[in-house]
């Protein structure tokens, strides 16, 4: 089969011997959110359980200020709170705009980095410092304070919060990121689902066992994913966004298909054969709903799999260029710098640096 051309990177990408003829729609055996967090390197960085008294707050600075602190390898860090007991109000403190009550069961995610504040009432500012609310964390990271803090006053009411904080990829693209908002609540379902998880949660961060923060910090990652799971299913149909798109026939068969074989000459035509639509159809569609047509999301989505092996692995840059669909390497550069702003050599040696700094200090 001939080469096929890539029209939103104008690079040639290799061919995988798919027929041209027409095909059946595709079902959606793939499992879209599992491959882009794995893809952007979801990884936990810290749990732990607050148990407190009123008067309480905790309020921390921008997650650009403390994700070397928690996790240096991180490009980004999301801050997340399971309520389990009570209830208190979280608000965004650099951004206008009114706190949101979280009673037990519900889940506030901060996924943007965004300073906040969590309290028992709302208008409660921290007496502390942001220098000191860093220390704290710092302290937290290296196991310097138990999985339980305790804090607060001395007042009747009391509050149980876990505590997580993840580190991922947000550069060069992160479906996933961009389609959160800068704050998110979710309400308390009753489905039962999240119960277990926040059972075992208290459990190990009370009464810790041998592998605990393994365990903890693999919990953090199953809870957040449970959180954007519930955004998804909630989110409202018609609302354009990644996580809407896995619910749009047309749209979440194209997205299985380029995740699946990303690597394929794909074109707007071949793709809307492969899933049995029209080029009109699914150009509008895919636009509509993911925000983007579909060969600029492939384009994107190549660079984001290039960027993990260019960090992960020593593969040469031409061989991780033939295995995200380019035969040239120099097409391939044009393509990263383009959307990164560095050559891939360069974010290499970027993502090295955090890796030597640890192996220095251990």
């Amino acid at each position: 089969m001939g080469r096929g051309h890539d029209p939103a990177s104008g690079s040639h990408a290799r061919a995988s011997g798919v027929s041209r003829r027409a095909r059946k729609p595709l079902p959606v055996t793939a499992d879209l959110l599992s491959d882009v967090l794995r893809s952007v390197r979801l990884t936990g960085a810290l749990f732990f359980l607050v148990d407190a008294r009123t008067p309480w707050v905790e309020e921390l600075p921008a997650a650009s200020e403390f994700a070397r602190i928690l996790l240096p390898e991180a490009q980004h860090v999301v801050s997340y709170h399971v309520v389990v007991e009570g209830a208190c109000w979280g608000r965004l403190t650099s951004a206008p705009g009114p706190p949101v009550r979280l009673a037990a069961g519900d889940i506030l995610v901060i996924p943007h980095g965004d300073p906040y504040a969590l309290s028992s009432a709302p208008g409660l500012r921290a007496a502390y410092t942001p220098a000191e609310a860093l220390d704290f964390l710092r302290a937290m990271a290296v196991g310097e304070q138990p999985p339980v803090v305790v804090e607060g006053g001395a007042g009747p009411e009391r509050l149980l919060v876990l505590c997580g904080f993840l580190g991922c990829d947000v550069r060069p693209y992160n479906p996933v990121l961009h389609a959160l908002p800068r704050l998110l609540h979710l309400r308390e379902t009753g489905d039962g689902r999240l119960a277990p998880l926040v059972e075992f949660a208290v459990s190990e961060t009370r009464e810790p066992r041998p592998g605990a923060r393994c365990a903890l910090l693999r919990l953090s990652e199953l809870l957040f994913v449970e959180a954007v799971r519930r955004h998804a299913s909630a989110a409202p149909g018609d609302r354009p966004g990644w996580l809407s798109a896995l619910r749009d026939p047309s749209t979440s068969q194209a997205l299985a298909a380029l995740h699946e074989r990303p690597a394929q000459a794909w074109t707007l035509a071949r793709l809307a054969r492969e899933i049995g639509v029209s080029r009109s159809t699914l150009a509008e569609r895919f636009t509509h709903v993911v925000g983007q047509p579909p060969m600029q999301y492939l384009t994107r989505w190549r660079m984001q799999l290039a960027a993990r092996e260019l960090a992960e692995s020593g593969a040469k840059v031409g061989a991780i260029a033939f295995a995200v669909g380019y035969e040239s390497e120099a097409a391939f550069s044009r393509a990263f710098k383009r959307m990164t702003g560095v050559a891939p050599a360069t974010w290499r040696n970027q993502a090295a640096g955090p890796r030597r700094e640890l192996a220095r200090k251990a």
